[in-house]
């Protein structure tokens, strides 16, 4: 699948977000006349560096959609994660900076007015459901990758953003929990299997896939 856009200038922008009483470094992006603008909220040991996510967040700014990519964790924290690899499944800390990630955008000048959404992979999936059940109306739509909604636990149910889960075809205990996952969100909702995919998506062409599906779900909700 492979969808051509119309190319754009794009604001560029490093940032220090202020969420949860931290800063935490991250780089913003927003095209010229974009029609919203999603945060990354990644999670099992990543980093807004993610090659998986970058490539992802191209394809949405050449879609028109801005993008903010930005650390869950600070340095510190993320040491302590490389040994422990706790931290990653703490969805109520990933959920609460991803909260203040969103407080701290909707202030800059670049993403006034717009409309904002979420793009959660792995644990971040989890996180992004748990943040946009606490916002409502105020996140326009999330994507999650081979990510882990069922982490979300109860805030699944009050989730009211149209909520879009991508899986690989051979990530077989992942479809589990994200069919499981599904059935319990009341919102719009779709679950897209990638066949032939593994968790990261590592097969010729199904990143691409993945990118355009989510490129083209951000569009339909930002531009209603």
């Amino acid at each position: 699948m492979k969808t051509n856009y119309p190319h754009s200038s794009v604001m560029t922008s490093e940032v220090s977000v202020l969420a949860d009483e931290v800063n935490l470094p991250g780089d913003l992006e927003v095209p010229a006349g974009a029609s919203g603008v999603v945060l990354f909220a990644h999670g099992s040991g990543s980093s807004r560096h993610s090659t998986r996510n970058q490539y992802v967040a191209r394809t949405l700014r050449e879609a028109g959609i801005g993008t903010l990519l930005f650390d869950l964790l600070t340095h510190d924290e993320e040491e302590e994660d490389e040994i422990t690899g706790a931290l990653r499944f703490d969805i109520k800390l990933l959920a609460k900076r991803l909260l203040g990630a969103t407080l701290w955008l909707e202030d800059q000048p670049e993403a006034k007015g717009l409309k904002l959404g979420y793009f959660g992979s792995s644990t971040g999936g989890g996180a992004a459901l748990v943040a946009a059940a606490a916002l409502g109306d105020r996140i326009a739509a999330v994507v999650s990758r081979g990510g882990r909604p069922d982490l979300a636990g109860e805030a699944l149910a009050n989730v009211k953003s149209p909520t879009l889960l991508i899986v690989g075809g051979q990530d077989d205990v992942v479809i589990e929990l994200n069919a499981a996952a599904l059935s319990k969100l009341c919102c719009e909702k779709e679950m897209r299997i990638i066949p032939g995919a593994t968790h990261l998506f590592p097969e010729h062409g199904k990143l691409e896939e993945v990118a355009h599906i989510s490129a083209e779900w951000f569009r339909d909700h930002m531009e209603e």
